[in-house]
């Protein structure tokens, strides 16, 4: 895609810098680690995040931020493993190792905190996993939707960790609220290589733009 902070219809582009968390990276040895997520990666990320900066894009970032009791924790469950999946109020809740604690060294956002105009946290709510920017598995809202509309917004540049959760979800709410969306392949990391395809394409049935890299 080529980098103009608007589009061709004049409509400001924004970027979302999905969960760039020690705790979500093999070079930190990270609790959650997707693969291919070293210090090369990361570094890679904050170039390109820079760069994107450097040509007028308004930067914003997601950040998951959990008490030591989330609901997600497979140790908050007696007798359960990580990444079982279990039935919770009528919605399947995937028990995760604890990850991205609030106020913990491995839940700091890696990249320079001087390139987002805003950080959204998410996952606060104890009782509610939270893979979206945009909202939580109970439907309550982030400010994310609202600062987005504040800075006037249009269309969206996504990538981050993980493809195939937080990234998918996050660009899926972003369209389904009438964003324009790319996601880019290659500023991205997932989880698993198949679930990551699966994502990939789910992604593109919303009309989502997938590219491998920006210009």
């Amino acid at each position: 895609m080529t980098c103009t902070a608007t589009t061709g219809a004049g409509e400001k582009v924004g970027v979302i810098v999905v969960d760039m968390q020690g705790d979500f990276t093999t070079w930190k040895n990270g609790s959650l680690a997707a693969n291919g997520t070293d210090q090369v990666f990361v570094e890679k990320v904050e170039k390109a995040t820079r760069v994107l900066k450097e040509k007028g894009y308004p930067i914003f970032a997601t950040q998951d931020w959990h008490p030591v009791e989330h609901v997600s924790f497979y140790p908050n469950h007696v007798g359960k493993e990580p990444f079982e999946a279990i039935q919770l109020e009528g919605r399947t809740q995937v028990l995760w190792p604890p990850h991205c604690v609030q106020e913990t060294e491995n839940a700091k956002i890696l990249l320079n905190q001087n390139l987002f105009a805003s950080i959204v946290q998410k996952g606060k709510d104890k009782r509610y996993d939270s893979y979206s920017g945009f909202q939580d598995d109970g439907g309550n809202k982030t400010e994310m939707d609202r600062i987005l509309k504040k800075n006037g917004i249009k269309a969206l540049i996504v990538y981050g960790i993980a493809t195939d959760y937080c990234v998918k979800a996050t660009a899926i709410d972003a369209a389904d609220a009438g964003y324009k969306v790319t996601v880019v392949e290659g500023l991205s990391k997932g989880v698993a290589p198949d679930t990551t395809a699966r994502a990939l394409e789910e992604m593109k049935a919303k009309g989502i733009t997938v590219v491998k890299e920006l210009d």
